[in-house]
């Protein structure tokens, strides 16, 4: 008998601790940090020499080029698309504002999201190629990169390079 008590005192002394340390306005709330997924690319001009090939030997970036960023749901519905532009080095940085997941495993951008060139301002480099599979989609990696600060954090997927050809390249070139 002496043993329920001492437990039902115990929870009771309990139960009160908690609504105490639960009450006190004094204790400053931290603000919630921002997690960002990002996909970085760059996209180039691939060299006539190694048309049908993934090689980027001398391959030239493409500023002002166009990809875009597919992520589809684990169901096959697209739940985020945008289009990018790169910058004067044919990188693209791109934050996918908006994007959601709604099964944490299935709709991970490793597996939902891809990357693809749409357009190139080089009529004379306007023509997709197929490097890093760039025509269904280049698959996202993980590189280990992520960007800090005190109240954001950046998760950086990369697509790899995604390329353009010239429309004069004869197809002796394999």
């Amino acid at each position: 008998m002496a043993g329920r008590h001492f437990s039902s005192l115990s929870l009771l002394l309990l139960l009160v601790a908690f609504s105490y340390t639960q009450a006190t306005p004094d204790v400053p709330k931290t603000a919630e940090k921002k997690i960002e997924v990002v996909v970085e690319a760059t996209v180039y001009c691939q060299s006539c020499d190694h048309f049908g090939t993934w090689s980027m030997i001398g391959a030239k970036p493409i500023p002002s080029a166009k990809v875009s960023v597919t992520c589809k749901s684990y169901n096959g519905h697209v739940s985020y698309y945008k289009v990018f532009e790169t910058d004067k080095n044919g990188y693209v940085y791109a934050p996918l504002e908006g994007f959601k997941m709604q099964h944490y495993v299935l709709d991970h951008p490793l597996h939902a999201c891809y990357v693809k060139p749409v357009w190139s301002p080089l009529e004379s480099c306007s023509l997709l190629s197929n490097v890093n599979y760039g025509m269904n989609g280049a698959p996202l990696r993980y590189e280990k990169k992520r960007l800090h600060g005190s109240k954001y954090e950046a998760v950086i997927y990369a697509a790899g390079p995604l390329a353009f050809r010239p429309s004069e390249c004869s197809q002796t070139h394999y």
